[in-house]
């Protein structure tokens, strides 16, 4: 078997996956150039992909006539088309996950955000000293913008900080906010005119995509912070420069984007807005900490192995 494993940026697949003595494998690092997607893969007989990273279209799949297996890390990956690989006869398979390391990432940015820290780190490291300070957590309100399974450990998270925590998803149930132990916001709006902080922890779909866009930044608080770590056609990009150049919200932190790697001319690389600790940029880190590659990994390598043994896999 020939199998390529795509969007490896740091090369784990070969540090923690076992494919097997029938394998033969090559690591692209680098993301490959959409046009030179078919040409690239078409030798191969299986993909080992990164959740999210390039897209298996209909179109890439017509392409690939040895593929035989695609093995996604994570049991959800809306960026391959599962329709046109079964089509094939293509046998689509996941890895299990991790839940915490994203909401702590979230976490760790709403911290960075209303502990100003950032800009104190740059007047340390520029031979100063303290740079305007930051709030504390306690008694502010965290406003949860989605209340599944991430957002429910969100709310574990700040209860401990001392906040005070309110939740709107459109399916949002009374009962889910109970058993959660937060208060349910009567709107979108009301939640985000309420909020101090807000993190959005939501699926990309027609129906989020774009959920929050200029009027909605326009309605947040001067010193309110926004997180998300969820994906970034949520949140309408080309929004946020100019929502934090008129002043609300107070910053926004982002760990994904519309277009990933981010490209280097890209407007969201705003040095002033940066510098000052108003914008916050994280590479899409959220879910990817050592133990969840070790585990997505480890697990490709036995579904590869499964397969070409015959034996059963975890299908998507």
């Amino acid at each position: 078997m020939k199998l390529a494993v795509l969007d490896d940026y740091h090369d784990y697949a070969r540090r923690f996956a076992d494919f097997g003595p029938d394998c033969e494998v090559t690591v692209f690092r680098d993301p490959i150039a959409p046009d030179a997607l078919a040409a690239t893969l078409a030798p191969f007989d299986a993909l080992c992909v990164m959740r999210e990273r390039t897209p298996l279209t209909a179109a890439l799949i017509d392409a690939l006539p040895n593929l035989r297996l695609i093995v996604t890390t994570g049991m959800r990956n809306l960026a391959i088309d599962t329709e046109a690989a079964a089509a094939h006869g293509i046998t689509v398979c996941g890895t299990a996950s991790r839940t915490p390391a994203t909401t702590q990432l979230a976490m760790t940015l709403i911290l960075m955000a209303t502990r100003n820290i950032l800009p104190n780190l740059a007047a340390v490291n520029a031979g100063g000293w303290q740079a305007e300070a930051g709030r504390d957590l306690d008694g502010l309100t965290l406003g949860l913008v989605g209340l599944g399974r991430l957002g429910a450990l969100m709310a574990e998270m700040a209860r401990s900080f001392g906040m005070d925590i309110v939740a709107w998803s459109e399916n949002l149930t009374p009962a889910r906010c109970d058993e959660v132990g937060v208060r349910q916001a009567p709107s979108l709006a009301a939640l985000l005119a309420e909020a101090d902080v807000a993190s959005i922890h939501l699926v990309l779909s027609e129906r989020t995509r774009g959920l929050i866009g200029a009027a909605e930044l326009a309605s947040m608080k001067p010193d309110a912070v926004l997180v998300n770590t969820s994906r970034g056609p949520i949140l309408d990009e080309a929004a946020i420069v100019p929502a934090l150049r008129a002043g609300r919200p107070g910053c926004i932190a982002l760990d994904v984007f519309d277009t990933e790697p981010l490209p280097a001319a890209h407007p969201l690389r705003d040095a002033p807005l940066i510098e000052a600790g108003r914008l916050i940029l994280s590479p899409h880190i959220g879910y990817g900490a050592l133990q969840t590659y070790q585990t997505m990994y480890e697990e490709a390598g036995d579904c590869v192995r499964a397969f070409n043994a015959g034996a059963p896999v975890r299908v998507l």
